[in-house]
């Protein structure tokens, strides 16, 4: 081996030992969690500081602040993070995507909080803790792994920590302490990333925002990984760092020479773009819901407000005015995190990156340096940029088709990294470049009058993607993504739609940050500021315009106004404690002075009370509303009250109210023995406008069309969980399928859905083989569904998610809507709450309203009667009697067996993945009870 090739491995060696360490901690964290360490490189940079000041600034030895730091410092940093930031958040049942913001929150505030503490400038003055020999750093990244490994496979505390991975409470149940082995995580990977800094710290600059950053990129070797694999961990960082370190010999020459230049510098970058978009398997476990919330109202008189703060800048002069400038700018920034995380709900950690393509290609356009076009004036360099940057939006936008969760946060970071290190670091790319403001309005009060007026037109679109048919479908898919697929959303396209749309208004508004600082700065649009915008707008409200205005003044007026790092800092902390108030400060302020009025509230003596009830007539009660045509005035909660918020249906299996009967509904013809083809076209319900002697709404009526499977296989992992399964579920039938839990059931239904693609065999609605088809395309054919899990819309009002399902389902009626309210008797007051404060036996009637506004043809029923009392389960039975004497297909999925026997007209009974027994409900439920068989 020559003595260069050498040299270069044994540089790429200790590159790849600190790639490693980093590796390490942050898959023990994670198998010991759940949660991707966000914050380790922020970890790195504060111990790497630490050690510092304990050697350089305090006159420590160097063995002293090495063990205060690594023994002390580092595992208490990731103690005090899983016992007041994480341990809370699992108690409080909180889901992955809370928890994300949180380590993304502990990132910032490190970041915010080390700049506060030692500066934003570089230190080159790191104590050395191991010497240069990369030997020596080889040797602790070895034998760090090893031991991992060997605790991890032999030890008490490893079979603990597996069964924590494997079942968190399962292991809890089996009496081991899983915040004990959280705790231990989270210092162990703590005590990696300190290691990590304190070797990285002498070599690279040490400052708040680089060493973080650094640390993160090498983030590709634990993806790599699978979050699970140590050795191969480790084997993934030394060939990338040996790579890299040999990738250095080659001198290309060419056009090409400068981006191969860029590749050959920055390996681990490309490690992690391959790892996060070639490996979308990653994190899928940990998707990220949204929290069940109401729609957040706006503060009374806050757009007064907003509008005079926006303003009153006009009236500064000199710096105050040169620093006001950038806040619509960011806002307008911020505003495309609104559009893609608040209204869309997909995960975007790279937007920082569109901002910055915006301003650079402004740049290169004023400047006659874009390949093709010649030089433009300011304002129509804007505009090309912004349409330029728009399509890139498909970057980020066509992997998150295939990705949630934790594998798009990765696959969006990795974007932003990926921009940053081969475009804005590059020289063949920045070099020379300045950018000015457009004619007449070079003066900073001018600008900022034309910064108001780009803003002013953000917000509208904005408003438009938030209003409407899309701005439905967006809240649908954000809200329960499969549901809304079910409803039959184009979800794919509209997730294209969000990130394009957010490219665009990136772009506009780093454009204009651009040209407010007269400047292309790459610094602007570092990643790290990308996870400190994406942190700002969560937490003041994701899904609030007034709140990303607030973040845009916050992070420009504080860190102007104070020294740098404040804006951080107080993000940090208001992301750490995002948990503790998903919709946003505002929200948690409100829920407080709600409840103290409560408890301060005046209450009437009994005098009072009989004065204030004679005075007062009581209030006509649900039964005096208009009943809509074939549906008696008891509708499927009129024993229950269920459709107010707080009403008697409380979701659960229960007999009915002492001193009421049960409602007797009469949906559609069923009891008084009606033929179909003598029914109201367009369902069950019949047209509303029936009742008061109008011409009824033409719907076209649904064709007979059986939803058929031949030779039904479908695998998971190996596991064969349908095998040569063949039935038919044929038109005005009502057919279910029962058995024991393992069966097959859900896994048939997922097939039929479009929700799972079988590994052999067909599914055909009539002649048509819909086998391939997704869920939203088998939706606008006529098959709807419902859940087991309800899939409702919670921040859509009732009427707003029945709306959802009649403007995508097959058939776009206007009376749809209408008539699925009052057939499940949702046509009251309730109408307009929104689905987050529902009972669950409202919340079942609303899913179903939904289907039926899609006028589907084929309805499929997973657990319909689940959450139901006993009257909500006889007026469910008729409604789905009436569909199946209108010629609608029915499919039901339950466990309940005097509901199976009740409803259905031929019984499915499966086991072990195959149908052992088809026929009459009578004859199968005798046999499948004879035999004991548990459903």
């Amino acid at each position: 081996m020559s003595s260069l090739t050498y040299d270069l491995t044994l540089a790429g060696l200790s590159v790849g030992s600190a790639a490693a360490l980093t590796g390490i901690g942050l898959i023990v964290t994670y198998r010991a969690t759940g949660v991707l360490n966000f914050a380790h490189g922020a970890i790195a940079m504060v111990c790497a500081y630490v050690l510092r000041q304990c050697v350089v600034e305090w006159g420590w030895p160097l063995w002293a602040g090495a063990t205060v730091t690594l023994l002390l410092v580092a595992p208490g940093i990731g103690m005090a993070l899983e016992r007041f930031v994480f341990r809370p958040l699992a108690v409080l049942g909180s889901d992955p995507a809370q928890t994300l913001v949180a380590s993304i929150g502990v990132f910032v505030l490190l970041v915010g909080g080390a700049a506060l503490l030692w500066g934003q400038g570089a230190r080159d003055d790191a104590p050395e803790l191991v010497s240069a020999d990369p030997w020596g750093q080889l040797a602790v990244a070895l034998l760090l792994a090893a031991a991992v490994g060997a605790v991890i496979r032999w030890t008490r505390f490893g079979r603990e920590l597996r069964a924590v991975v494997d079942d968190r409470r399962l292991a809890v149940l089996g009496g081991i302490d899983a915040d004990r082995v959280a705790a231990a995580g989270w210092a162990f990977g703590s005590f990696t990333a300190g290691l990590t800094g304190v070797l990285l710290a002498p070599y690279v600059r040490l400052d708040p925002y680089g060493l973080p950053l650094l640390v993160m990129e090498v983030v590709a070797v634990a993806v790599a990984a699978r979050m699970r694999s140590l050795p191969l961990a480790v084997v993934t960082a030394l060939a990338i760092g040996v790579a890299q370190s040999q990738l250095t010999r080659l001198h290309p020459s060419g056009w090409g020479a400068p981006l191969l230049q860029a590749i050959s510098t920055n390996l681990f970058v490309v490690a992690l773009l391959i790892a996060a978009l070639a490996l979308p398997r990653v994190g899928t476990r940990d998707a990220l819901p949204r929290t069940a919330t109401a729609r957040v109202p706006t503060p009374p008189g806050a757009w007064i407000v907003a509008a005079v703060l926006f303003l009153l800048p006009l009236g500064f002069a000199g710096s105050d005015l040169h620093t006001s400038v950038q806040v619509p700018a960011l806002a307008v920034v911020l505003l495309s995190l609104v559009v893609v995380t608040g209204r869309g709900g997909q995960i975007s950690l790279g937007q920082a990156a569109y901002a910055g393509l915006g301003a650079l290609f402004t740049a290169l356009l004023t400047a006659g340096r874009f390949p093709g076009v010649p030089r433009l004036p300011e304002l129509a360099a804007l505009g090309l940029a912004v349409a330029l940057v728009a399509p890139l939006g498909l970057l980020t936008g066509w992997p998150a088709i295939s990705r949630r969760g934790l594998a798009l946060a990765l696959a969006t970071f990795a974007v932003g990294v990926g921009v940053s290190r081969f475009v804005f670091a590059q020289p063949y790319a920045i070099s020379g470049l300045s950018l000015g403001r457009p004619a007449g309005f070079e003066g900073d009060r001018a600008y900022y009058v034309l910064e108001l007026t780009l803003l002013a037109a953000a917000l509208l679109t904005t408003w438009l993607l938030r209003r409407g048919r899309t701005g439905r479908a967006l809240a649908a898919m954000r809200d329960h993504e499969a549901g809304a697929s079910a409803a039959g959303v184009r979800v794919p396209s509209l997730k294209v739609l969000a990130f394009v749309s957010g490219a665009a208004l990136a772009a506009l508004g780093g454009g204009l940050l651009g040209m407010g600082l007269r400047a292309f700065d790459p610094a602007a649009y570092d990643p790290v500021r990308g996870l400190l915008w994406f942190a700002a707008v969560v937490v003041l409200g994701a899904d609030s315009t007034l709140g990303a205005l607030a973040a845009a003044a916050l992070l420009v007026g504080l860190d102007a106004g104070a020294r740098g790092g404040v804006a951080a800092a107080l993000i940090g902390v208001l992301a750490v404690l995002a948990g503790r108030f998903p919709g946003g400060p505002y929200e948690a302020l409100r829920a407080a002075t709600g409840r103290l009025r409560l408890r301060r509230g005046a209450r009437l003596t009994a005098l009072g009370a009989g004065a204030r009830r004679r005075l007062r007539p009581p209030e006509r009660g649900p039964a005096s509303r208009p009943t809509p045509a074939g549906v008696a005035a008891t509708g499927p909660a009129g024993a229950t009250g269920g459709d107010e918020p707080g009403g008697a249906s409380s979701g659960t299996d229960g007999g009915k109210a002492p001193g009421r009967s049960a409602p007797q509904p009469r949906p559609a013809a069923a009891a008084d023995g009606a033929q179909p083809s003598q029914r109201p076209p367009g369902g069950a319900g019949g047209n509303p406008n029936a009742a008061e002697g109008r011409a009824p709404t033409p719907t076209p009526a649904p064709k007979p069309a059986p939803l058929t499977t031949h030779h039904l296989q479908a695998r998971y992992d190996g596991f064969t969980a349908l095998d040569d399964v063949t039935l038919t579920v044929p038109p005005g039938h009502i057919t279910a399928v029962i058995g024991p839990n393992g069966a097959g059931k859900s896994t048939l239904f997922h097939c039929l859905a479009g929700t799972h693609r079988p590994a052999h065999g067909q599914v055909l609605l009539g002649p048509r083989d819909i086998t391939r088809l997704p869920a939203h395309a088998r939706t606008r054919l006529g098959i709807a569904r419902t859940f087991q899990q309800l899939a409702v819309f919670p921040s859509l009002t009732v009427a707003e998610n029945v709306q959802v399902g009649a403007e995508h389902g097959r058939v776009r009626d206007p009376a749809a809507v209408e008539r699925a309210l009052g057939l499940l008797d949702l046509a009251g007051p309730v109408r307009a709450v929104p689905a987050a404060a529902l009972p669950t036996g409202t919340l079942r009637r609303v899913e179903l309203a939904r289907a039926l506004a899609g006028s589907p043809r084929v309805l499929l029923l997973d657990e319909p009667a689940a959450g139901l009392d006993t009257a909500e389960v006889t007026a469910l039975t008729r409604v789905l009697k009436a569909l199946a004497a209108d010629g609608t297909a029915l499919l039901v999925v339950e466990h309940d067996l005097d509901l199976v026997a009740d409803l259905a007209d031929t019984v499915h009974v499966m086991a072990a993945g195959r149908i052992v027994a088809s026929g009459p409900p009578d004859r199968v439920l005798d046999v499948a009870g004879s035999q004991e068989t548990p459903v």
